[in-house]
């Protein structure tokens, strides 16, 4: 993990006043540039001033600001994490990542508000509940342990992101070795990814041990989970096709993106993806959406 960034006071206050739109008139794309700006500072001023984004009415940039105080891992910010996720009138897509970053920082302390919460009226914050728990027990592990140092000794970290599971046992967060990719094993982790009988928390190790391979096969494999019910899963495969960026996934992500009736957190997902992709052939898709007045507010604003 990098140092944190030193900044003045004065850009300190400039990105604060940015993030928080006090001038009422900062875009939306603007206000992602400061936020993520704040993350890389990985300090306590950023945790304090992106803890006060919440006000905000808009669920994209709530859910984008859970996200980014889960990757600092700063315990200072499990307060208003816990205040996002058992706020039952905050949007689901909310909550469900305050419930993700609470698992990202990974205390033991997060524990029992996540057990409330793993039986929540809505599906996307009782399963990500779910997965958070699973990941706190399993960084505690002994197997959790080593798997850190084994990724400290070979240096093979690819992705800076901190995954809501780690991938597949004998798969670092680097390049695989050639045998791993095989197709044989593409096919075993995709049986893996694609079983509803095993716990989400396996099914999502299977899904980032196949983005690490990142092969168009290994893309076939994730797009095939688009197929699934859940909603958290399936935004979770577009969120991994947007780290991987592979043009490979352009026509699964189009799919997903103007499928009405998929979720809005899925949707919005692949709007994002699709915008990191950003081949000439999807500009148009991302203008169609973000102008098309039956757009929901989270997707319309993801494609802008």
């Amino acid at each position: 993990m990098s140092d944190p960034v030193e900044v003045s006071p004065e850009k300190l206050s400039d990105l604060e006043a940015t993030l928080l739109n006090t001038s009422g008139n900062v875009p939306l794309h603007n206000r992602f540039r400061s936020l993520f700006t704040l993350k890389a500072l990985k300090n306590e001023e950023a945790v304090n001033i992106i803890s006060k984004g919440f006000a905000d009415e808009s669920a994209l940039l709530k859910h984008e600001l859970a996200y980014c105080l889960g990757q600092i891992k700063k315990p200072s910010a499990l307060p208003i994490l816990e205040q996002v996720l058992t706020d039952e009138k905050e949007d689901p897509m909310v909550r469900h990542e305050a419930a993700e970053a609470l698992g990202a920082i990974s205390s033991t302390s997060a524990i029992p508000v996540l057990k409330k919460y793993v039986t929540d009226p809505e599906r996307c914050v009782r399963e990500t509940c779910e997965i958070a728990l699973a990941k706190i027990e399993w960084d505690n592990s002994e197997e959790g342990k080593r798997h850190r140092e084994e990724e400290k000794r070979a240096q093979m970290q690819m992705y800076t992101s901190i995954d809501p599971a780690p991938p597949t046992s004998g798969l670092l967060s680097g390049k695989p070795a050639p045998e791993v990719a095989s197709e044989a094993s593409i096919n075993e982790l995709k049986a893996k990814l694609l079983d509803n009988s095993l716990p989400l928390f396996e099914r999502y190790r299977a899904m980032f041990a196949l983005r690490n391979i990142g092969t168009p096969s290994a893309v076939d494999a994730l797009a095939a989970g688009f197929t699934d019910d859940s909603a958290l899963f399936k935004h979770e495969i577009a969120f991994v096709f947007g780290q991987l960026l592979s043009t490979h996934s352009v026509p699964a992500l189009l799919k997903v993106l103007h499928d009405s009736h998929e979720s809005d957190m899925v949707r919005h997902e692949a709007a994002e993806a699709l915008g990191g992709i950003a081949t000439p052939e999807v500009l148009p898709h991302l203008k169609e959406w973000m102008q098309r007045g039956d757009s929901p507010r989270v997707v319309r604003e993801s494609c802008q």
